[in-house]
């Protein structure tokens, strides 16, 4: 492999939204053109809260493949304070659920319907622990007196080190970490704590959303931090620390919900998702740590077996176009009208 050529084990995503409709037919080809596997997160709405729900659902993923794709969805739960532990440990044991997600109420899009006190959760949680099902969190605390950027401080501080304290045996993913918080609480804690990291929280801070003016399109939640959280991420992202691991947060909305009066919270990084990430690593001098963060640290805390395929990418540039289409609507990816130092190639 010379300087100007990467091949890795084929990675995953850790962390994606695919919709549903119109929208997952558009956004899900991009997603299975460089993933062998994704987990997919269930804020639909309405959301996939049963067993029946997510084999209903992955059949909608799995019928919107493009012919010949080699793509597996891995589908998750979404917890509410109703949630039924037993129908839970059913999915999970019939292998249509890998993991549940915790968004703690109105914390991000379609999440009206999250939990609302842990408290309210004991149960779920004492049998995702009995049974091994990774418990997934939107690690931000909602109460509106709380500043958003430091939301995720505060629920780290507030609620999960309490919760991995009580459940030290459940396997936990803070995803798409944003703080240095974040990654010196998940570097400190055991084993059964790691976190996903996301390409654009490896490449903005919160100064890029207003440069130049309002950047609705680099909007997220968790929301982008101060450059010293960013840098606590990249090195977080390149230490080779299998406790972090590659989670794209993509997340499509159409261009004019972005730029609406009340922009939707979301990045689509899909299409070029493992172009941003090389460009990371190159950047830090740590090419030889891309395919742990992206083909083997996932796999290894999720239990399952890496994949076997190689995938390429090259050293030569890539203009990341303006929009995609998708139907009806028009998405603008993420770094639209940049030009990136590596292309993907697919499959070895």
């Amino acid at each position: 492999m010379s300087s100007d050529t990467l091949v890795l084990r084929r990675p995953d995503d850790w962390h994606v939204h695919l919709r549903d409709g119109a929208m997952l037919a558009a956004v899900l080809p991009h997603t299975a053109r460089q993933f062998a596997r994704a987990i997919v997160m269930p804020n639909l709405a309405p959301p996939v809260t049963t067993t029946a729900a997510a084999r209903a659902y992955r059949e909608r993923i799995l019928s919107a493949l493009p012919p010949g794709a080699d793509f597996q969805p891995l589908m998750t739960a979404y917890l509410t304070d109703d949630s039924d532990p037993a129908d839970l440990e059913a999915g999970f044991r019939a292998g249509v659920f890998t993991a549940c997600k915790l968004y703690p109420a109105n914390a991000t899009t379609n999440s009206a319907h999250g939990v609302t006190s842990i408290a309210r959760i004991t149960r779920v949680l004492e049998t995702l622990q009995r049974i091994g099902m990774p418990l997934l969190i939107h690690g931000e605390a909602t109460a509106a007196e709380i500043d958003v950027y430091d939301r995720e401080a505060v629920f780290i501080e507030s609620t999960l080190a309490p919760l991995v304290a009580a459940f030290p045996h459940l396997p936990v993913v803070l995803e798409h970490i944003t703080s240095a918080e974040a990654v010196d609480f998940v570097g400190a804690t055991g084993p059964r704590l790691a976190a996903t990291i996301t390409p654009h929280h490896l490449e903005i801070n919160r100064t890029d959303m207003f440069a130049g003016g309002i950047r609705p399109h680099l909007y997220c939640l968790p929301i982008a931090k101060r450059e010293r959280h960013r840098q606590a991420l990249r090195r977080a992202a390149v230490s080779g620390n299998p406790k972090f691991f590659l989670g794209t947060d993509s997340a499509p909305h159409t261009i004019g919900a972005k730029e609406s009066d009340c922009g939707c919270a979301g990045i689509f990084n899909a299409p070029f998702a493992l172009e941003v990430y090389a460009r990371v690593f190159d950047e830090e001098g740590a090419l030889d740590k891309l395919e742990g963060f992206a083909s083997e640290f996932g796999p290894r805390f999720y239990g399952l077996p890496v994949n076997e395929g190689r995938v390429q990418l090259r050293r030569s540039e890539t203009l990341v176009p303006e929009s995609v289409v998708a139907g009806d609507a028009v998405l603008r990816p993420f770094r639209s009208g940049q030009t990136l130092p590596w292309r993907f190639e697919g499959s070895v």
